[in-house]
């Protein structure tokens, strides 16, 4: 038995299957043998299409702004390492009212097992 090569499918195509499954009219095993893929995919590609439809007609909230400021060049306006560093002021600050488990602790305690 030769192995098939791996297929790459089309926005269209998965568009298609993904409509006649939400359609209802055959079931996954039909479709499958119809459009030859497998019935995972099938219902991947329709929860893809399901989820991803109320964009269709347009967001009711305004896009989000970026998370990282960027300069003029085109950088972050601080270092991301600064920002999560453990020694970092900001660290302690970042989420008021919210404590830190280990927060007393360094940074490995948790993660490193004591010598023996």
């Amino acid at each position: 038995m030769s192995k098939r090569p791996r297929r790459n499918h089309s926005r269209a195509f998965k568009a298609k299957v993904a409509l006649a499954a939400v359609k209802g009219e055959k079931t996954l095993a039909e479709l499958a043998q119809q459009f030859d893929v497998h019935p995972n995919l099938i219902n991947q590609w329709r929860a893809k299409l399901l989820e991803g439809a109320a964009d269709v007609f347009g967001s009711e909230q305004a896009p989000a702004e970026p998370a990282v400021d960027v300069t003029p060049d085109g950088r972050p306006s601080s270092s991301i390492r600064s920002s999560t560093h453990p020694g970092s002021p900001d660290r302690d600050t970042a989420a008021p009212g919210v404590q830190r488990p280990f927060a007393s602790c360094g940074p490995r305690s948790r993660t490193r097992r004591p010598y023996r």
